[in-house]
């Protein structure tokens, strides 16, 4: 399993790194790529758990919001978006001839474009990012991949310290009911991961590592309960992976469920700190 994991992080650590090097706009570019294949897999979900949808609809809005993250950063803009979009999916609908069909229709795809749509929040980390002061040891990232940094890093060192520590000494399990394999000393394992990892990021970037102490369990929290969210949906849909587009992983949606959760998160923190 490492093994398959580590050749996956071979095809994918590329990827981010060069959309790092380009900025902003490589980040938009390949987000925009992952919330189309997400939301691909979320609506087949879906389908497979019983709530039918208007799929290539939710789609095109969960790329939207991304989009639109990218295209108007700041701004109540998105708001506007979401509400245009639940018009329509429910305008939609009404093609479904049983009404009560053409209810779960409407609420599935507005849910499944809002829950791959959330990936856009990573996006929000970049744009309210609070700047790098002159002379810290990651300065020359800037504050926008910093902090984008700051957010995978994250959630990697969280899935990579829960997973080793669940594996060597985890004997109480939680939240048996969605995922069984989940166990207390892999969460507090993960924890301690992730809050070390966030420390020395924002060392790097000129903040106080003591923010870190509480950065990082939220950040660590956040990506388990985006982790259990998609585990809950795979469930539902008696399906093992989200789709089998990644060696090891299952499909995209298998990489980036603790993102959606993660990412506003470090979002809403960052706007606290810059503000």
């Amino acid at each position: 399993m490492l093994k398959t994991r580590a050749l996956s992080a071979l095809v994918l650590v590329p990827v981010l790194l060069g959309a790092l090097a380009i900025g902003t706009p490589g980040i938009a570019a390949v987000l925009v790529v992952v919330a189309a294949l997400a939301a691909v897999e979320v609506f087949r979900l879906l389908r497979g758990a019983g709530y039918p949808s208007l799929a290539l609809f939710g789609t095109a809005l969960a790329v939207t919001f991304v989009l639109e993250a990218a295209v108007r950063p700041v701004g109540d803009k998105g708001l506007m978006l979401v509400a245009l979009g639940v018009v329509l999916a429910g305008v939609g609908s009404f093609s479904r001839q049983d009404p009560r069909d053409g209810i779960v229709a409407w609420i599935a795809t507005v849910f499944g474009a809002i829950y791959v749509g959330l990936i856009g929040f990573v996006l929000q980390v970049a744009t309210y990012a609070p700047g790098v002061p002159a002379g810290a040891a990651l300065e020359v990232l800037g504050s926008e991949r910093g902090w984008i940094l700051v957010l995978v890093l994250g959630v990697w060192s969280y899935d990579t310290g829960a997973y080793l520590v669940g594996r060597q000494i985890g004997r109480h399990r939680f939240i048996v009911h969605i995922s069984p394999a989940k166990t207390i000393e892999g969460l507090v394992g993960g924890l301690v991961a992730c809050t070390t990892v966030t420390a020395l990021l924002l060392a790097g970037l000129g903040q106080s590592p003591v923010h870190a102490l509480l950065l990082g369990p939220l950040l660590g929290l956040a990506a388990q309960a985006g982790d259990l969210a998609e585990s809950m949906l795979k469930r539902a849909a008696g399906a093992k992976d989200s789709g089998t587009l990644i060696p090891g992983h299952g499909g995209i949606l298998d990489r980036i469920d603790s993102f959606l959760f993660a990412g506003p998160v470090v979002a809403l923190y960052a706007v606290a700190l810059a503000g």
